[in-house]
């Protein structure tokens, strides 16, 4: 009988995405360069370039390189309206004002979900945690923001789904985070509950989470992680401050903006912000259509950019103390900090002087989201014993009622898993179907709060109103999704579904998406394939073409045909391959590195004679 596949921990970031693994010896995040950049381009030949790579070369992709979508997961185009201006690609209106994003490729544009892109991002990731361990992974633990509502976590799950994933539990950030550093950072064997605050602030989204840790006193002894409180906001983060930052390269001029690749221009601004941590001024070379310019930025302009966006997180940290203070929760002993934008010194600052503690960084911000959510995947595999996480719901959950009001079900900051029953009633006689609205928020009116989804009761015998007796049941399950049911007690009717948001993917969409990834999937294999042998023969070409330039008057005059042959060979193949990729066969490709490996054996014989001889005295 096989074994389980393995259940890794990913982080799923605006900016940057990880996978870990947890086992005996502790978490650990995986793959060579553990950052990922949550970037997808889209080809021409139907393939996608993923990371770093798409990264680096967006400004000649504009229109088909996506990044930050994490903002537009699970939204519709009016929730995401603040930051479809930043964006440099095009969000288009899909059913139900659905947020989609085209991507103009030379077959014509190609609509496509966030959840589609997030899912290129997780495969990748899957694919290197499979590389890493050495066995093919199939089951994650994902991380989302504390203040994510149940549209945003079933994106999530359905993206993980698009991977080719089993998402067998979401995890908010923050108490990832939290159980990174309580297993693994310290707490673990000190006596005594602390109260921990974690600030999580990323690419994307902000969350302030206070828990109750309370460490194991004894071996055998189980320690509890329980989230007290959250607030938070999914629409602020790391992006703003470059946002704010690009106003400030481009001085007084708004217009400047329209002169500008804006790839380029938040690609600066990330890099001025980056030095500003911990220098007093940088300076920003941006190239505009009208021409060149050169901006010096002290950090006191930058703070004074960004304290509006810091003092919104302030508030929320104040009412996230404020509800956890309800639970009891006396004092903060420590303040976690999280996500790359906690190493702004403004940053440590005001969150030092709002907690009146100094901000704990030991924890490398970047990767403690990662590694927590691999120790959640260990608990849940039975790799890890003695730890019970305990999370909560960030926003109230109700139905609406007559006259529009909500009636609340599920209050904010209640424990994971949840459940609540409630009895209503109909309003009009002989009402032979029900519709429920069910809705997320704190506000008192369905107006004024988001609309999860609705579904009707039908088949209800006619009755005077008030008759009915109709029993709902929310039931929110430990990753956080809600499910919904209702039963009318008199005639027996029963509904119940799990809530798919108006704006979110259907289930006909995901089952559709998912059967083409197995439709294609050799032709992916087969350009996964190629794109690793372009990666690796650019580079051994380029160190090849430069000895040989510089060696071959010193080869024997056969082996400089050869490899002269070689090498133009398998630069043809590199050239066809970047363009057309379907028309190269990959094992031509792979035979054809393996000759110039071959036929270079002796260039490598001869430049290391020659570096010695140059250096002779490398060896003394």
């Amino acid at each position: 009988m096989s074994s389980p596949s393995p259940i890794v921990g990913i982080d799923l970031g605006t900016t940057n995405s990880l996978v870990a693994f947890c086992d005996e010896a502790g978490p650990r995040v995986l793959g060579e360069d553990a950052l990922v950049p949550s970037v997808v381009r889209f080809e021409d030949s139907g393939g996608v370039t993923v990371g770093r790579e798409a990264r680096e070369r967006a400004a000649e992709f504009p229109g088909r390189t996506i990044s930050s979508v994490k903002r537009l997961m699970g939204r519709s185009v009016t929730d995401a309206a603040a930051a479809l201006r930043y964006l440099p690609y095009r969000v288009v209106r899909g059913e139900n004002d659905t947020a989609r994003v085209e991507v103009p490729l030379g077959a014509g544009p190609r609509v496509v979900s966030p959840q589609e892109v997030s899912s290129l991002i997780l495969r990748s990731l899957k694919e290197r945690a499979s590389k890493a361990l050495g066995t093919e992974v199939s089951r994650a633990v994902i991380t989302v923001p504390a203040y994510f509502d149940d549209a945003q976590r079933q994106a999530t799950r359905d993206a993980g789904r698009l991977a080719g994933l089993d998402v067998v539990r979401i995890v908010n950030e923050p108490t990832a985070a939290a159980l990174a550093y309580g297993l693994g950072a310290g707490v673990t064997g000190e006596t005594g509950e602390r109260i921990v605050a974690v600030y999580d602030l990323g690419g994307g989204t902000f969350d302030i989470s206070i828990l109750r840790i309370t460490p194991a006193q004894a071996a055998g002894e189980t320690s509890f992680f329980e989230v007290l409180a959250t607030a938070g906001d999914t629409q602020l983060g790391g992006d703003d401050a470059d946002h704010a930052l690009m106003r400030l390269i481009l001085g007084d001029d708004p217009e400047s903006l329209g002169h500008a690749d804006r790839r380029l221009l938040q690609r600066e601004a990330e890099s001025v912000k980056w030095k500003l941590s911990d220098r007093e001024t940088a300076v920003a070379e941006v190239t505009l259509s009208v021409g060149a310019r050169r901006t010096e930025i002290t950090r006191a302009d930058y703070e004074r950019a960004i304290r509006p966006l810091i003092d919104r997180t302030i508030e929320h940290c104040r009412r996230a103390v404020s509800d956890a203070s309800a639970r009891g929760a006396v004092a903060i002993d420590r303040v976690i900090m999280v996500g790359g934008m906690t190493r702004t010194p403004l940053v440590r600052r005001e969150v030092g002087r709002q907690f009146g503690l100094e901000p704990y960084i030991a924890v490398d911000p970047d990767r403690v989201v990662a590694l927590g959510a691999a120790v959640q995947g260990s608990i849940l595999s039975g790799s890890t014993r003695g730890a019970l996480l305990l999370d909560v719901i960030p926003l109230s959950l109700g139905i609406e009622t007559v006259g529009g009001a909500v009636a609340k079900l599920i209050v904010r900051n209640s424990t994971v898993p949840a459940r609540a029953r409630e009895f209503f009633s109909t309003s009009v006689d002989n009402q032979t179907a029900i519709r429920l609205s069910v809705f997320q928020g704190e506000r008192e009116m369905a107006a004024d709060c988001r609309r999860l989804g609705e579904f009707h009761l039908r088949g209800i015998p006619p009755m005077p109103a008030g008759i009915p007796q109709l029993e709902v049941e929310f039931l929110v399950d430990s990753s956080g999704v809600l499910n919904v049911s209702a039963h009318e007690r008199r005639s027996g009717k029963r509904a119940a579904l799990q809530v798919i948001p108006n704006h979110g993917l259907t289930r006909e969409e995901v089952d559709r998406m998912e059967r083409e990834s197995f439709t294609h999937a050799r032709e992916d294999m087969t350009r996964h394939r190629i794109v690793d042998l372009i990666a690796n023969s650019a580079l051994d070409l380029k160190w090849i073409g430069e000895r040989f330039q510089r060696y071959q008057h010193i080869l024997e005059p056969e082996n400089r045909v050869e490899l002269q042959n070689r090498i133009d060979e398998l630069r043809s193949i590199l050239e066809r391959a970047r363009t057309d990729w379907k028309s190269v066969d990959a094992d031509a490709f792979h035979r054809a590195k393996e000759a110039l490996d071959r036929a270079s054996m002796r260039l490598q014989e001869v430049g290391i004679a020659m570096s010695l001889r140059e250096s002779p005295n490398r060896l003394g």
